[in-house]
């Protein structure tokens, strides 16, 4: 039996620890890009839906699932699900609960020390005088890394492995340095987010100019809550809001788990599930859609937005808006957008790393420093290949593998090893026991047929995504009898570099070639630097297995 004797401190820090694990870096970056590109307000509805439907039955899974485990002493996935199933294999399973931690963390900590440099530029006043697409290059010039010549060298590194030390630090001082985190960095999030929010809100036409005329910030509010109904039944949009339910929640990973896990065997589960589910919803739907689009859309016009919504506009176009209020203000807007960031980024990171942290507690009897120290080195050799070859593919390799697929993975393994290995009844039990709200029992069926349904075929869809994401016009296509073209970022043109090589077979420039050939070497490089952890992991889990055998903890077969 493990010595670990750590519980959360208070209940609001578990709350809060909680909702940092879920709010991120997506609820701010991913969610309103997301809504831009599939129908605004038409979005929101399917996912409201995949949130009461797939979102909270996991949380509930997750929350409960990581207790029942702590009670025996357990605190990562591979034996919280070895305690509930007994199978010598299942506990593999869990794998993905460290695999995936790790290599988020790896480039999660990346986007993250993006956030903390820019805080430092921002007070600076290195974006004053610069336009819009100067301020861009200056984000691509921070992220090549390998042939950057402005500024400290390699800037973007030293920040890099400043940003994980941080995180090894606060890892090493256990739940109460994450906890501490939590307390100080949700309220100062929600704080700048209501004010930049504000600020959106009652911009208007302000900041429309002789280039852009027709900007007003109500535009991109009205987009994004008035539902176009004809995108509704778009299975395009239902995938996306399904997609985004795992950023969001951080389900599928593993720390959920480990979090409740420190739950003493009787605490409410259901409740500080919903408690911290709705908070995430809050931040991500209501102040998330509120800053950045708005304020895009009174500047440079809905149409621009959606031309050029992307992952990067809230580094390659933000800091250009905020230079339009002031040397004073633009500074001030920009520590609170990337003080914002950074702290929804390190909530999460650091529930990242708790998993990991804990199993080598659990099997190896680490102390916390020791744990937090080496996956601090491990996401260090994981990550830098996504620092300095961001250009080349590897970050948004490990975003694919890691970030979607294993989610989508785990979150359906789980879920019917709880409803149909474990069995509906104890799970439900589980769920209940202690809690201080009336779970609806409907929860009982939705969690043992309709989500496991929802993310068989959220599985499946990423299998067989269809080609330019077009699903209504793959499912006529397949009923005409012309097959169903599979998109490049579909698992199965994806493991055959299919997008790469055909770029390749169609390439005639010589230097197109050539970084075409680097970036399919640096392609599979990622997936071979991600195997070799999954095998690590593996191999770590069988270990502490047989030292379990032999310390008499389980019976050998």
């Amino acid at each position: 039996m493990t010595k670990t004797k750590e519980s959360w401190g208070s209940r609001i820090g578990l709350i809060l620890a909680m909702a940092g694990n879920a709010v991120g870096l997506g609820n701010f970056l991913r969610f309103p890009v997301q809504a831009v590109q599939n129908g605004g307000g038409a979005f929101i509805i399917p996912y409201l839906v995949c949130f009461l439907l797939m979102g909270i039955p996991l949380l509930f899974i997750e929350w409960s699932s990581g207790r029942y485990g702590g009670r025996f002493g357990n605190h990562s996935t591979p034996y919280i699900l070895d305690t509930m199933t007994k199978g010598r294999v299942l506990k593999y399973i869990g794998v993905f609960g460290i695999f995936t931690n790790i290599a988020v963390a790896a480039y999660y900590a990346y986007i993250e020390s993006w956030t903390m440099s820019y805080v430092v530029h921002s007070l600076k006043g290195t974006f004053s005088g610069m336009d819009q697409s100067q301020v861009a290059d200056f984000f691509l010039s921070y992220t090549d890394v390998l042939h950057s010549t402005t500024g400290i060298p390699f800037e973007a590194v030293i920040f890099y492995i400043l940003c994980l030390a941080i995180n090894v630090y606060v890892l090493s001082k256990g739940l109460g340095g994450v906890e501490k985190v939590a307390k100080i960095g949700m309220p100062l999030l929600i704080i700048f987010g209501v004010i930049l929010a504000v600020r959106g809100l009652t911009l208007g036409t302000s900041g429309a100019s002789e280039i852009f005329p027709d900007a007003n910030a109500w535009d991109g509010l009205n987009f994004l809550w008035t539902p176009q109904y004809e995108s509704i039944l778009d299975l395009k949009v239902w995938m996306a809001a399904a997609g985004q339910i795992f950023f969001t929640l951080s389900v599928g990973m593993g720390t959920v788990h480990c979090y409740a896990a420190y739950v003493k065997s009787k605490d409410d589960i259901a409740l500080n599930a919903v408690s911290a589910g709705f908070m995430n919803e809050f931040i991500e739907v209501v102040i998330g859609s509120s800053i950045v689009i708005p304020i895009a859309a009174g500047y440079l016009g809905m149409d621009w937005v959606m031309e050029n919504a992307g992952f990067g506009m809230a580094f390659q176009t933000m800091p250009y808006l905020f230079q339009q209020w002031g040397p004073v203000f633009a500074a001030i807007a920009g520590v609170m957008w990337f003080g914002l960031l950074f702290f929804s980024g390190i909530t999460s990171s650091l529930a990242m790393g708790t998993p990991c942290v804990s199993f080598m507690q659990d099997e190896f009897g680490w102390n916390r420093k020791k744990g937090a120290w080496a996956f601090g080195l491990v996401t260090l050799i994981m990550g830098l290949p996504t620092v300095f070859f961001f250009g080349e593919g590897v970050f948004d390799e490990y975003d694919y593998w890691a970030g979607t697929v294993s989610l989508v993975v785990f979150a359906m393994m789980e879920t019917i090893l709880f409803s149909w290995v474990f069995g509906l009844n104890k799970g439900w039990r589980e769920i209940t026991m202690g809690a201080d709200i009336k779970v609806p029992g409907i929860y009982r069926y939705i969690i043992k047929y309709i989500t496991p349904v929802i993310l068989i075929v959220v599985f499946l869809g990423t299998v067989f995504a269809p080609k330019a994401n077009d699903w209504s016009g793959n499912i006529r296509s397949l009923f005409s009898g012309n097959g169903w073209p599979l998109d490049n970022m579909s698992i199965i043109n994806k493991i055959t570099n299919v997008g790469l090589r055909q770029q390749l077979a169609d390439a005639t420039d010589p230097e197109q070639i050539r970084v075409l050939q680097d970036n399919l070497f640096a392609v599979n490089m990622a997936r071979g630097f991600l195997s070799a952890l999954l095998l690590f992991i593996l191999i770590l889990i069988y270990v502490s297995y047989k030292k379990r055998v032999r310390e008499g903890r389980v019976t050998s077969v």
